[in-house]
């Protein structure tokens, strides 16, 4: 009697913890789906409507990165940086540390950790080579397109460096 008590007890405890374990990815998983609502379910976060009548603050030097990846974005920043300074960033560091643009991201080391920043750059960048303006790639970067952009193709060669005019 004693065993089938402790055994029921057991097996009590081992689904408690079961149910513990699981409980979190379930939430997890509607976070993610959360995550994944369209751009328009928010207020878009900071931007330049028109061109910078000012210098432009300078991005990073892609080569303070070794990683090809953050190499990459950089490089890619400075070349398309009058683009990125129209461009909202999604990451929302316009209310964490104050940027007025995507351009901020990569004027400071901020680009180089978020992924979000990197794959806005990359989106910006291909649609510039594809003729878009900055408005265009504005409306693609608020419908989320950004996060179809293919990071792979970036992490396995670095850019040739920007030639300086």
């Amino acid at each position: 009697m004693i065993f089938m008590r402790n055994l029921l007890a057991a097996c009590s405890l081992l689904a408690a913890a079961a149910i513990l374990l699981l409980l979190p990815q379930f939430a997890s998983s509607q976070q993610m789906a959360d995550m994944n609502h369209s751009a328009s379910d928010e207020p878009t976060p900071a931007f330049h409507p028109e061109p910078s009548k000012d210098a432009l603050p300078p991005t990073l030097p892609a080569s303070i990165y070794t990683d090809k990846l953050i190499f990459n974005a950089y490089a890619v920043a400075a070349r398309v940086n009058k683009v990125l300074y129209q461009q909202p960033c999604y990451c929302h560091c316009d209310r964490s540390q104050g940027h007025g643009s995507l351009l901020d991201c990569f004027a400071s080391r901020h680009g180089a950790g978020c992924d979000i920043c990197q794959r806005e750059a990359f989106y910006s960048y291909e649609q510039t080579r594809k003729g878009k303006t900055p408005t265009q790639i504005r409306e693609g970067i608020m419908r989320g397109d950004w996060q179809k952009v293919d990071l792979a193709k970036y992490q396995k060669d670095y850019l040739p460096p920007v030639v300086a005019k």
